[in-house]
């Protein structure tokens, strides 16, 4: 029987995690002296390397003394929570790290309320103490304090507590007395983390996550609750409704440093793949075909967001992308949902058009720009905030805001925050930032962030999670400016930019291809207008020395996926392929969007 540890690695986003994973694999000398590799290892995916966060769990496995030590990397955004909420059930003990100056954050609460509930014992470790204004002690204090609001129990808040800086790789119990090696913390695991609490009784697996081979087709993971599975042993899946379905084990692996191995049995406790299980869904149980025996299912937080994802209609269809049809756009959406449990897909009357429910901007943004990555070309409409009816009240999704911003400029950042029905509840100086907290329905938070870094010159820093549904908080002031619409097609001219600039703010370049119903800026005033931006200067054959200006534009304004999801209007779509992010009005006709908009009123 091999001594194994299951631990999560559970923290607020850029708090160090992946960082911290780095030094454990390192220090367990899985690669070879002169092997080259990349830092955050484990931070495999582009999208997950551009914008530094992590957005997919990950398994890795260390050998530590005498131990297997299997470690779950998690997201720390509460947008990914269907992430978090899975693999935590394959964990023992969760390793919360926290950042030693701005210790236990909104992101931080969400994540360690579920590991909490589901009785896992905490190791804290406060990172980056040798950052400046640093307060490893307070952080310490409000950690327990935390834990105590979110209901732990007695032995969870006895946790053991380590200090260090993942960076420099090192970790101790004083921080003022550094170490220089991260082996105290590996320690504390074997010490601390209980081994995995074995049942008695016939096999039982929770598939909690999955995995794609080009070769066997899907793959199951999870962590053997009971009993023992074996290579070609016969079992029996039990799914959702109730259906129970005999298949067999073609292939078993464990997880062994950054890859797999293949065994011929896994014992209970220990995290393995299962390739042969055929039509399997997250929260499934692989058990014994005489007494088969479901765990219970896996519950997922709702979606709080939804979004109309439509086929791209426009002129520029086609052009850049290869998976353009309605079925291309069915078919990648539903296989989405397989193993992203917080999103959910609906067909609506249309052929071409789908509800896709998430937890939040980010959620989605996320999925369309891993699709126009992989070549698909669609269109989405502006996000809409998820109502419910609870005791025949009328009840919305709302958030908690978190926002630190130089002392300056808090002021702006509050008034801002309440016209979007924020209620501030906390004011505190941190270090030499304010500290705000707001409670502000998820609808107030759409477009709010790039409102908040414009007027505290990009300084603030803006976190925020699913709170709770309240009733209905009232209307919300939209976007006040109007926008700048193409009248015609063709590539825009700089001269008829350098015309129209006193219009308002354009986002589009001199030479950039366009068509008639486009969105290529935001009008300086609240309604919208047709401009005729491809006009050229008039040319005769006379030189005039004094007449001819020359052309001065101010640069485009250029948004990032989620501020352009942010920006668009009920009336408008927004066109994304492989190459191009693009605003336009639903109806591209100027006399269709007049007979719409007088058929809407």
């Amino acid at each position: 029987m091999q001594n194994i540890r299951n631990i999560a690695i559970i923290a607020h986003v850029d708090h160090g995690k992946t960082t911290l994973v780095d030094k454990i694999i390192h220090a367990s000398q899985i690669f070879r002296e002169n092997q080259q590799f990349q830092d955050l290892i484990l931070d495999s995916n582009d999208l997950e390397r551009e914008r530094g966060i992590t957005i997919l769990s990950k398994n890795v496995s260390v050998r530590y003394k005498d131990a297997k030590i299997n470690i779950i990397d998690t997201p720390g955004h509460a947008d990914f929570g269907g992430e978090v909420e899975r693999v935590l059930k394959m964990a023992d003990g969760v390793i919360l790290l926290v950042d030693a100056f701005e210790g236990p954050m909104p992101q931080t609460r969400f994540v360690l309320g579920k590991a909490l509930a589901l009785g896992l014992t905490p190791i804290v470790v406060v990172n980056k103490v040798d950052k400046e204004n640093c307060r490893p002690d307070e952080v310490h204090e409000s950690v327990f304090d935390l834990m105590f609001n979110l209901d732990a129990t007695e032995e969870q808040l006895n946790f053991f507590t380590l200090y260090g800086s993942a960076k420099n790789n090192w970790m101790g119990p004083d921080w003022k007395n550094p170490t220089d090696t991260i082996f105290p913390l590996l320690d504390a695991i074997l010490e601390h983390i209980p081994a995995p609490k074995i049942d008695e009784g016939t096999l039982q697996m929770q598939i909690t996550s999955l995995d794609y081979s080009n070769f066997v087709g899907r793959i199951a993971i999870g962590r053997v609750k009971r009993g023992t599975i074996m290579e070609n042993q016969q079992i029996a899946l039990c799914k959702a409704d109730g259906v129970i379905k005999k298949m067999r084990v073609k292939e078993l692996q464990v997880f062994e440093g950054l890859g797999r191995v293949k065994v011929t049995e896994v014992a209970a406790g220990d995290i393995c793949a299962v390739m042969g299980v055929e039509d399997f869904e997250i929260g499934d149980t692989i058990a014994n075909p005489d007494t088969p025996e479901a765990l219970p299912r896996i519950s997922i937080d709702e979606p709080t967001m939804n979004m109309l994802f439509t086929i791209n209609n426009s002129p520029f269809f086609g052009k850049e992308g290869k998976f353009v049809t309605s079925r291309h756009l069915r078919d990648r959406l539903f296989k989405e949902t397989e193993k992203n449990l917080a999103l959910r897909v609906e067909s609506t009357e249309s052929e071409d058009k789908f509800l896709v429910y998430g937890r939040g901007i980010l959620h989605l943004s996320i999925l369309i720009e891993t699709m126009r990555r992989e070549g698909y070309e669609l269109q989405v409409g502006q996000p809409q905030v998820i109502f419910k009816d609870i005791d025949g009240v009328k009840c919305e999704p709302i958030e908690l805001l978190v926002v630190d911003v130089p002392q300056e400029t808090a002021g702006k950042v509050i008034e801002l925050a309440t016209q979007r029905k924020g209620e501030l509840t906390i004011m505190e100086p941190k270090g030499d930032l304010q500290h705000l907290e707001f409670r502000i329905p998820s609808r107030g938070l759409i477009g709010l962030r790039n409102n908040v870094l414009t007027a505290t010159q990009g300084e603030a820093i803006m976190n925020h999670r699913f709170s709770a549904y309240e009733p209905f908080k009232g209307t919300i002031p939209g976007r006040i400016n109007g926008s700048l619409i193409a009248m015609e097609g063709g590539p825009c001219t700089a001269y008829a930019i350098d015309k129209l600039q006193d219009r308002g703010t354009f986002f589009v370049d001199p030479g950039d291809d366009l068509y008639a119903g486009q969105v290529v800026g935001e009008h300086s005033r609240d309604n919208d207008i047709v401009v005729n931006i491809q006009k050229g200067k008039k040319l005769t054959n006379m030189r005039a020395s004094g007449s001819d200006d020359n052309v001065r534009i101010i640069p485009a304004k250029k948004f990032s996926l989620e501020e352009s999801m942010e920006y668009i209007q009920k009336d408008e779509y927004l066109e994304i392929t492989p190459k191009s992010i693009r605003m336009r009005k639903i109806y591209l006709d100027e006399n269709e969007r007049g007979r719409m908009a007088k058929k809407d009123s």
